[in-house]
């Protein structure tokens, strides 16, 4: 079966954004020393996931101009009304629901792209199988927390820890006692 797994950056304290949803303090990929990561990452998955507010700051800010994931099947998840394109799907189904969904499909693993609304709501269902976390040398003090409140813990096992740098990858999976 397909694996659900979120690949995102974090700041040191926590947050995937600052306090007005901007990451204008993350550097550039191609320039991060996570570049070949990233590269090997994005050969592993053929699906990506996100919310609305992560696909229009990719397309106003990040890539204007440029779908940085012609390569993958995108999933945006919103209530507006959207018109497919042949690599962009918009739907309104449920985060849980759509994973559900892509998981019985044949393909290669999905990544759960963000933003933080997406992935505490998959994390709330515990269907995130991998989480693949790197920590930015920045504390913000506020903004978008990746990390909601749960009503129940989520065991983990640690998979690696690597620092690429001056960034620290944290690479762990669901624990199959759960």
């Amino acid at each position: 079966m397909r694996q659900a797994i979120l690949y995102i950056a974090m700041s040191l304290d926590g947050y995937i954004a600052d306090m007005h949803g901007g990451v204008g303090w993350l550097p550039a990929v191609e320039d991060a020393p996570a570049a070949d990561s990233y590269n090997a990452f994005v050969r592993s998955v053929d699906t990506v996931v996100m919310g609305w507010n992560t696909y229009r700051q990719l397309v106003t800010e990040l890539s204007p101009g440029t779908w940085v994931y012609a390569d993958l099947t995108s999933y945006v998840i919103t209530h507006r009304s959207c018109d497919d394109r042949e690599d962009i799907r918009f739907t309104d189904r449920s985060p849980c629901e759509l994973l559900r969904a892509l998981r019985k499909e044949k393909g290669r693993d999905i990544w759960i792209c963000g933003g933080a609304s997406l992935t505490q709501q998959l994390m709330k269902e515990n269907l995130i199988d991998v989480y693949r976390v790197s920590v930015i040398p920045v504390i913000l003090g506020n903004g978008i927390r990746l990390f909601g409140a749960l009503e129940q813990s989520i065991p983990l096992c640690p998979l690696a820890a690597e620092n690429r740098g001056g960034f620290t990858e944290l690479i762990y999976a669901r624990s199959p006692h759960k």
